[in-house]
């Protein structure tokens, strides 16, 4: 992961931003894309590609192979730039700040954006081995294009969030979607702390806000499928839940198994936490209603 995104980012040329399109584009048909390709989707000189390319290697952007024959490819680094290049060209980015959290799948950065200047989160999606295989990827994109897959997967996974935002908000406590591009997505922060981090003194409150959520949510026909108490924050009007890429259906074959388990995972925690004690087959009966009513 870069240092410093925001400086890289004022620091890259626009004709640095077209070799790495180029890159981009032609990593579709190369595991290494051949020099000559770059000199045809930019159509700059060989002198001025390779003047472009040293810079962009200083800068940690691209890897280079000479093994076979001269070719590049990027890695999340460019990645990041070429969708904050996008947000900043739609103007749903103003300015980027400080990393303000980072896990095993995502890095969020503040930032504002829009015409109010507004504040701003964008969050990278960084999967793994793991949740490359929870985005449910077909097979053949591994097999066939395996230097795309972990790129690929981001993309897949941000654009599942963003679609899933789309459709809870504003009925649901999540985020208010802004943006999406590549692996990245622009939303309104997240208000208070995550439930796993915090102590609430009125649990069986929360509680019910957090299991009235899940009811909207499954009434617009949409299981978040990893819930937890780190992704539910809280705070004194009530709750957000927030990671909805592994977001479901109701047509899923394995819709009612994963309700339960993000019920489970609820239930469970307040009563482990706070002595706080509901039946799951009711709650799981009583979303189920709201469902066949629809």
């Amino acid at each position: 992961m870069l240092e410093n995104i925001p400086e890289t980012f004022l620091n890259t040329t626009n004709k640095e931003f077209r070799v790495l399109l180029a890159i981009e584009n032609k990593m579709k048909f190369y595991e290494w894309v051949p020099i000559e390709e770059l000199i045809n989707f930019t159509k700059f000189d060989l002198k001025e590609i390779n003047y472009n390319l040293s810079n962009l290697a200083g800068k940690k952007l691209i890897h280079k192979n000479i093994l076979a024959y001269e070719g590049y490819r990027i890695y999340f680094e460019a990645y990041d730039l070429l969708a904050l290049n996008a947000f900043v060209s739609r103007g749903s980015i103003n300015a980027i700040g400080d990393a303000i959290g980072a896990g095993k799948e995502s890095v969020v950065y503040a930032g504002t954006g829009g015409i109010t200047n507004r504040e701003v989160i964008i969050k990278f999606h960084r999967e793994g081995k793991t949740s490359f295989k929870q985005v449910r990827i077909k097979r053949e994109h591994i097999v066939q294009k395996k230097h795309l897959s972990w790129l690929y997967a981001s993309r897949l996974a941000a654009k599942r969030e963003y679609d899933a935002l789309k459709i809870l908000y504003p009925g649901v406590n999540v985020p208010e979607p802004v943006d999406y591009n590549r692996h990245a997505i622009v939303m309104a922060p997240v208000k208070g702390q995550a439930l796993a981090h915090t102590k609430v003194n009125e649990s069986e409150w929360y509680l019910g806000e957090i299991l009235t959520q899940v009811k909207k949510a499954a009434a617009l026909g949409v299981i978040h499928g990893d819930l937890s108490e780190f992704n539910i924050f809280v705070n004194p009007e009530g709750c957000e839940i927030i990671d909805w890429p592994q977001y479901i259906t109701f047509s899923h074959p394995n819709a009612t198994e994963l309700l339960y388990r993000d019920i489970d995972n609820v239930l469970t925690f307040f009563w482990k936490k706070y002595r706080v004690k509901r039946d799951i087959q009711e709650v799981i009966n009583s979303i189920m209603e709201i469902c066949l009513k629809k």
